[in-house]
């Protein structure tokens, strides 16, 4: 078994049982209630995550229809061409570096974000952060598949207009062509997982470049179409202090869209083999992709409203009016599998290790995948997205909490702890371990979490702060992050006073 200081590389923890401690080098039981191969720290030989699989992983995601159908709300709120590429690149930025901030925890100790999160939050108080993640991913992961299953419904009608026939009755709330979709791309994203990370890293690399070349080629084809003139807005461009602040939302609503990414970007990271590789395939995944995202959403906006003064809702309806069956098809294979790819990247993998998490010992990575894309079957989540109550009420005031949780996390980590992490702890229930605070909670935590989330989710759902919802995110990550640092340096204060030489996290510095 070999180990090493933490703040250079991960550990490798092959056994199942033991490990040695890294500040007492003395020998160290891991409890098979918070360890398994699939949660063990990633080996250091072996990271295959370099660049281009994070920049390709992030060109899925920056693509995918939904954040195209967001962009071009800001167009039809009356943002002119100059302001969404400012917005845009307001909210690349904020995602860039909060995002590094994530992937370099996960990098440098190889763990996923579950156990990540019993840094914080303690080796049994990490199912808070963990649980909530899971029930956001698994709701959305059947909304995704679902929405992917209506795609692969428009490519099969083009191919073959006689399936339209099966596609008007109704069960359970889906016709028998949508169910038939349905299972097909829900099988096709568990055959993909099933596989392990690996596999998932492939995909994504194979769907990056199909992605691009297909939304370039859209906007290319709609610019000619439009006698290469678009309308850089559809109405009296916004002023002052109302643009600013639509500006200054949108680039706020960007990153809490990331909100869950941003969480556990470290499920990825802890396979990359240094903090450049990170730096760099985020910087061309993520500012540079989200700018020419941006691009293209001006032009494709821009030269449909030229064409006819009509606003798209989505890249779809671009598709649905190509003449050619041919690209038409083609153009819905390619919205199909970015839609897989970005499911998979940030509605399955997640879950996955959180059941895992729940129960190492009887959970692996696979049956955990599994366990969650059955749930996400059993959701009927085609109600769920017809319902507006269930995806603002429910998902959103769940979303809200995703901001306390990261600020919490990070101040501990990088302001609290400055990065000096045991990590052969973070599976040992050890009663005198650094991460078991009080029988395996961080009470601290728990106390910065609660009101951060409760004002964020004030903020997110109640109309009368319609003005600041979109800050909500940034506000409640704000506020976790300083009542905890507050809560933490007045402890680490008094301990001091009394003459105590136990640090802030329990373990010699």
């Amino acid at each position: 078994m070999r180990t090493s200081l933490s703040n250079n590389i991960a550990l490798d923890l092959p056994s199942p049982t033991a490990a040695f401690d890294e500040q007492t080098a003395a020998p160290l039981t891991l409890s098979p209630r918070l360890h398994n191969k699939d949660l063990a720290p990633t080996k250091t030989e072996g990271r295959r995550w370099g660049r281009y699989s994070i920049f390709a992983l992030w060109t899925n995601d920056v693509h995918n229809i939904a954040n195209y159908s967001f962009a071009i709300g800001l167009y039809a709120l009356g943002l002119g061409g100059w302001q969404i590429l400012l917005s845009l690149g307001i909210g690349a930025a904020l995602v860039y570096g909060f995002m590094n901030l994530s992937g370099y925890m996960g990098q440098k100790t190889g763990v996923p974000f579950p156990v990540i999160s019993r840094i914080s939050f303690g080796i049994h108080g990490a199912q808070i952060p963990a649980l909530i993640r899971a029930v956001i991913a698994i709701a959305w992961f059947g909304i995704q598949t679902y929405l992917a299953s209506v795609v692969f419904r428009v490519l099969l009608t083009a191919i073959h207009p006689g399936f339209a026939e099966y596609d008007h009755n109704s069960i359970l709330g889906l016709s028998s062509l949508g169910w038939v979709c349905f299972v097909a791309i829900w099988f096709v994203q568990l055959m993909i997982l099933a596989y392990g990370m690996e596999t998932v890293r492939r995909y994504e690399g194979f769907a990056g470049p199909v992605i691009l070349v297909t939304v370039a080629a859209l906007a290319g084809w709609m610019y000619f179409q439009a006698d290469a003139t678009i309308a850089w807005s559809i109405r009296e461009p916004l002023t002052g202090g109302e643009m600013w602040r639509n500006i200054f939302a949108g680039g706020a609503l960007w990153l809490a869209i990331y909100g869950t990414l941003i969480l556990n970007f470290c499920d990825f990271a802890r396979s990359s083999p240094c903090r450049r590789t990170i730096i760099v395939g985020n910087f061309w995944g993520l500012p540079v992709n989200i700018l020419v995202f941006a691009a293209i959403t001006i032009l494709l906006c821009g030269a449909q409203f030229q064409i006819n003064g009509q606003i798209i809702e989505s890249p779809t309806q671009v598709i649905a009016s190509i003449p050619d069956t041919f690209f038409l098809v083609l153009g819905c294979l390619a919205f199909l599998i970015v839609t897989v790819a970005v499911n998979i990247m940030a509605n399955f993998v997640a879950p996955a290790f959180v059941l895992s998490n729940l129960a190492p010992k009887y959970l692996t990575f696979r049956r955990a995948g599994l366990i969650s894309a059955a749930i996400a079957v059993l959701i009927l989540p085609w109600n769920l997205y017809n319902s507006p109550l269930v995806i603002v009420y429910f998902l959103s005031g769940l979303g809200a909490l995703l901001g306390p949780l990261y600020g919490v996390i990070m101040v501990d980590y990088w302001l609290v702890r400055k990065g000096r992490i045991n990590v052969p702890q973070l599976y040992s229930e050890d009663p005198n371990g650094a991460y078991f605070y009080s029988n395996g909670v961080n009470l601290r935590a728990v106390a910065a979490f609660i009101p951060a989330a409760l004002i964020a989710i004030i903020l997110a759902l109640v109309p009368g702060f319609d003005s600041i919802s979109p800050f909500s995110w940034l506000i409640g990550a704000s506020i976790a992050g300083l009542l905890y640092l507050i809560i933490a340096k007045r402890e680490a204060y008094y301990e001091d006073v009394s003459g105590e030489s136990i640090a802030v996290d329990n373990v010699s510095h």
